[in-house]
């Protein structure tokens, strides 16, 4: 029993295609919100509504925005958004 590259039994790709206007918009929406909405909004929401301690909330909104700007990175430099 043999596979086809990219494919499986069921003809479903197996490989992730950031090239399709789903993934393009998905990546770019991901990318949206863990640049700007993960240092602010997800800090306070640690903070004020799961009593997070302050600092922890703040390295997370650190990871989130430097993720944030990595993908965006990524999607420029492949050429994925303009």
């Amino acid at each position: 029993m043999t596979k086809k590259e990219g494919k499986d039994k069921g003809g479903a790709r197996l490989r992730f295609d950031s090239a399709s206007e789903f993934w393009k918009t998905v990546l770019t929406l991901l990318a949206v919100f863990l640049t700007f909405a993960g240092p602010t909004y997800l800090v306070y929401m640690f903070i004020n509504v799961l009593k997070v301690n302050y600092h922890v909330s703040l390295i997370s909104g650190s990871v989130m925005l430097i993720v944030g700007i990595a993908l965006i990175w990524y999607l420029v430099k492949n050429e994925i958004v303009s």
